[in-house]
Formats: structure tokens, C-alpha cells, sequence
């Protein structure tokens, strides 16, 4: 890493410069004394801070994710896949259980108990039981109910191609996202729940190459920058023409993506928006996308095992997770002195995972998957389903790709 140096900025202090300034004062004491010695993974620690929530329940301090009770449980099992741990088959069930809970009677997840079905927690729940549910009685996976899920999909499906993200609620991109995993998923996805769609994802690109949340939202998209999985995974129905791939100016995201990333004072953490601090969880919200952008032949980088050839630093990434990110008692946070929590514990990882290994899409993969299958496609709706499930299981990692 370059010699660490202050951000620039004229000698008009606002709160934005003193918030950076405070920033970058934390982050230098977390510089590694040897930049060749590296930090390990705490990943005993990382667990028992899984196992404590898990076991024992949240702080007080997570009574405002009341609504977003599918989320804290996805973050806890997702963290535990990523750091290859599976659950015993008794708390598999009784993460079953509190999953189907949440399943609104007329279609699609809440956030809770009682709540309303909402797109967000119904991409978590979904996503929860595809880790631990399995396919049988009791099992949850069959207890979805797909047909009212879809009937729900439909209902807040909008003319411009967008969705809401629930009953009288807001346009936001990201339900948009979370709906079409979960069609993915269930097999639910459809050209009626695609039409519209590309061209509203274009519509969001902002000047700067970043997305806003919908066309009317100037600011880049400040939580998480999901399109390029979308873009990935709308053209697979290439047969209808109105379904097919927007035009989006992949030149202006390109460049917003790697200017995203952090000085080296600031240990080369992403942001997720313009003159915003780091924060760990963008590690895999913007650092995620460089291989989705390589699949599309965006970003070719052959030569990725040499920093000075790539177009982010892979390097500084995992010294900011492992040196900022690790809290001292377990779980990854969002930087010093923020404590760590469930959100910023799986981000970070799966950061660190997309900044130590190069993945790309095998044809060789996709050839086989297509051929395993054991009834060719024939309507629209079972095309569309291989495609997305032989492009969602053909990401294979590079030999020699631990970075």
C-alpha cells in the first residue's frame, strides 16, 4: 500500500471534512506495523459471536429490527455458510419454524409475525430457508406458498416496469432485486414479472454511473449496489424482445465502482456514495461487483494475481476487514470504534472472500449443467428457468485464485 496521506480538502471545515478527518485519525491506528505480516480471520471469535445471538438472543440494542426479524436470522446463516458451518438438525427446525412464521397468509414474508408481507424480508426469509429448510413436511421449503407468493409479486408489480416494495409503499430498486432472486428461487420467474424491468433498471443509472433507488431519486444508491446481478440475470429470457438487455452505460459504472474505493489512509475500504466514509459493508456491496462485470467481458483481468493489473486493490480491501473490520469480542462491524453487528459480520466476509478468490462464469459448467438436465425445456417459463439456474450454478473459482 501507497504511503498514507490525508484526504484533500480546502480549509472550509464542514461536518463532512471533520467526520473524515476523525475517520482517518482511527483508521491509521489500525495501519499494521508489518504490511507483509497479515492479520488473520479471528473466525473462532466470529462464531461465538454467531453462536451467542443465535443461542442466546439479541441485545437490547436490535429492538428497532423489529421488522427485519428474516434479515437478522439470513445474516446469521449466511455468516455461518460463508465460514463453512453448518447448523444441527435441531436448530435447523427450529429456524424452520420461525421462518414460517413470518409467512403472510396472503402471499410473500413479513418482517415479522403479523406484519405485512414485504419484499425485503420475504428475499431474507426465502434465502434463510434455502440454508437450512429441505424439502418435506416440516421442512419449510414446501410450505411456501408459491401461489399466492406470485399473486403477491403481481400486486405490487408497477406499469413502468418497477416494483413496490409493499402494499402503499414506496418504488425501490433493491425490492426489485429481492423479488426476482426469490422468483429465481421458487421458480416463479416469469416473462410477466419481467416485462418492463430492463428498462427500468437503465432508467436508475444516475450522470455519475451509480443507481439511485428510482428514476425520481438523484443520490447514487447508498445501501447496496445490486444491478449488475440484475443485468446478469434479465437477459437470460433473450427470446422476448422486450425482455432483452438494457443499454446501460457500463464506461461511467465502471469508473464509479473503482472510485469507490478508499485512499490508504483510509486502509482501501469502499464507500458506497461521493465524499460518504467507508464502511465494511460495501466491501461486497461494490467489491461483489467486479466479477458480475467481468461475466458480461466489462472487466478482463487475466493478469488479477498482480495488484498494479486489477482495477480495485485486493490487497487493501482484506487489510482494512481483517485490521478495521474485526471487532475484538467477535463479528465485523463497519469500522473502529462501531461495534460489531449481524449486517456488517456477513458483508465483511463475504467481502473478504470476493478480495481473496478470482470467480468467473465456466462455460465448460454450463454445458454440463444443460446437458444433466433431465427434461428439455419447452415453454418460455422452463427456458427461462435453466437459464437462470445453469448461470447461477456455473460461477467457478480460478485455479490458484486465493489471493
Amino acid at each position: 500500500m501507497s504511503q498514507a496521506r490525508r484526504s484533500p480538502h480546502d480549509l472550509y471545515e464542514t461536518e463532512t471534512t471533520d467526520h473524515q478527518t476523525e475517520t482517518e485519525t482511527i483508521l491509521l491506528k489500525h495501519l499494521p506495523h508489518n504490511p507483509d505480516l497479515p492479520s488473520p480471520l479471528q473466525k473462532d471469535a466470529h462464531l461465538q459471536f454467531l453462536i451467542r445471538n443465535l443461542i442466546q438472543g439479541f441485545p437490547s440494542r436490535y429492538i428497532s429490527e423489529d421488522a427485519s426479524q428474516p434479515w437478522l436470522l439470513y445474516w446469521t446463516l449466511q455468516s455461518f455458510s460463508v465460514m463453512g458451518v453448518a447448523l444441527d438438525p435441531n436448530n435447523k427446525q427450529k429456524a424452520i419454524d420461525t421462518i414460517m412464521a413470518w409467512q403472510h397468509p396472503d402471499g410473500g414474508f413479513g418482517g415479522g409475525p403479523g406484519q405485512a408481507a414485504h419484499l425485503l424480508p420475504t428475499y431474507a426469509a426465502v434465502c434463510a430457508l434455502a440454508i437450512v429448510g429441505r424439502p418435506s413436511p416440516g421442512g419449510g421449503w414446501d410450505q411456501i406458498d408459491r401461489r399466492k407468493m406470485y399473486e403477491f409479486f403481481l400486486s405490487v408489480k408497477q406499469s413502468d416496469g418497477a416494483f413496490l416494495v409493499a402494499h402503499h409503499a414506496e418504488v425501490d430498486v433493491r425490492g426489485t432485486y429481492c423479488l426476482l432472486v426469490t422468483a429465481h428461487l421458487l421458480i416463479r420467474l416469469t416473462p410477466e414479472l419481467l416485462e418492463g424491468v430492463p428498462p427500468f433498471i437503465m432508467s436508475c443509472q444516475t450522470y455519475k454511473g451509480g443507481f439511485s433507488l428510482h428514476l425520481s431519486h438523484i443520490s447514487p444508491l447508498n445501501q447496496k449496489v445490486l444491478q449488475p446481478y440484475l443485468i446478469l440475470l434479465v437477459p437470460l429470457s433473450v427470446q422476448k424482445p422486450s425482455l432483452q438487455q438494457p443499454s446501460l452505460n457500463f464506461k461511467t459504472l465502471l469508473r464509479w465502482l473503482v472510485q469507490m474505493q478508499g485512499l490508504a489512509i483510509e486502509l482501501g475500504g469502499f464507500k458506497g456514495r461521493t465524499n460518504k466514509l467507508v464502511d465494511g459493508c460495501y466491501s461486497w456491496w461494490i467489491g461483489g461487483c467486479f466479477a458480475l462485470l467481468s461475466s458480461l467481458g466489462i472487466v478482463e483481468e487475466e493478469a488479477w494475481g498482480d495488484i498494479d493489473d486489477s482495477l480495485w486493490d485486493r490487497a487493501a480491501l482484506q487489510r482494512y476487514i481483517l485490521c478495521a473490520g474485526q471487532h475484538p469480542a467477535g463479528g465485523l462491524r463497519d469500522k473502529p470504534p462501531k461495534p460489531a453487528d449481524l449486517y456488517h459480520t456477513l458483508y465483511c466476509l463475504a467481502g473478504l472472500s470476493s478480495a481473496q478468490h478470482n470467480v468467473f462464469l465456466s462455460s465448460t459448467r454450463q454445458d454440463a449443467i444443460v446437458r444433466s438436465w433431465k427434461t428439455p425445456p419447452e415453454s418460455m417459463h422452463e427456458q427461462l428457468h435453466q437459464a437462470c439456474f445453469t448461470h447461477s450454478l456455473s460461477w467457478t473459482p480460478s485455479r490458484g485464485s486465493a489471493h
